[in-house]
């Protein structure tokens, strides 16, 4: 994939958009000794509420900042007593992860291991754990501004109204102004697209060209054929 992505810098920009944070995105995308900024030309973590460009932080923005304490210590105290009521097969631990921009919530816990969430996610499909316990937090806070996704495994995301994937987008479109740059053309790998999935916003966004991935070796196929096509174009 690295190869790949150094092909594909040559011809573009080339970034990526996670609601994980950056240790994680660290641990996911490159090794402790090369820092993941450097492997892109933008990072955006947590949708872009922390982002990168060429491995220098962008201006950033909290949860916390916009919802307030009292909100958020609500919603946690709810989240906490709903998992504690929850009947899965397994429970770990860190049922609540508290990011920069965003409140990860997974009824096992963050703590489960591989073979423990491949379970989850078969269970969760069977029983849509995930989706009715979205569904409650929309009735129980239905005046917070609040987004939930789903997404990955285990868990979903929180986070305030608009501050989906489609966020990142404010960044590339602040380079005009910053550095002359138009991203007019920009392509978008998820896999989860469909309406729900925490890609679906991103992908459906008017300003993307959307493409929907089955795993990291669909993701390279369709890399590789996109590339191909630029190639092709670019002889004489």
């Amino acid at each position: 994939m690295h190869t790949l992505l150094s092909r594909l810098r040559r011809k573009c920009a080339v970034g990526y958009v996670s609601g994980s944070n950056l240790d994680k995105q660290q641990e996911q995308l490159s090794t402790p000794a090369v820092p993941v900024t450097s492997l892109f030309d933008f990072c955006f973590a947590e949708n872009g509420l922390t982002a990168f460009k060429m491995g220098v932080p962008l201006s950033s923005t909290s949860f916390i900042d916009r919802i307030g304490e009292t909100k958020y210590k609500a919603l946690v105290n709810w989240v906490l007593r709903y998992v504690a009521d929850l009947d899965i097969p397994v429970k770990r631990g860190t049922f609540v992860e508290f990011r920069n921009g965003m409140v990860n919530i997974s009824p096992i816990g963050r703590n489960a291991s591989n073979a423990e969430r491949d379970e989850f996610q078969r269970y969760d499909k069977e029983n849509g754990i995930r989706k009715t316990m979205v569904e409650a937090l929309k009735r129980q806070f239905p005046d917070f501004g609040l987004t939930y996704s789903i997404g990955g495994q285990i868990s979903f995301d929180v986070f305030p109204d608009g501050w989906n994937k489609t966020y990142c987008l404010r960044h590339l479109e602040a380079e005009k102004k910053e550095s002359g740059l138009v991203y007019d053309n920009i392509h978008f790998f998820g896999d989860m697209t469909q309406k729900g999935g925490n890609d679906h916003e991103l992908y459906e966004d008017k300003r993307t060209i959307g493409h929907t991935v089955e795993d990291p070796n669909d993701t390279m196929k369709q890399l590789e054929e996109l590339l191909g096509s630029w190639e092709t174009e670019a002889q004489p």
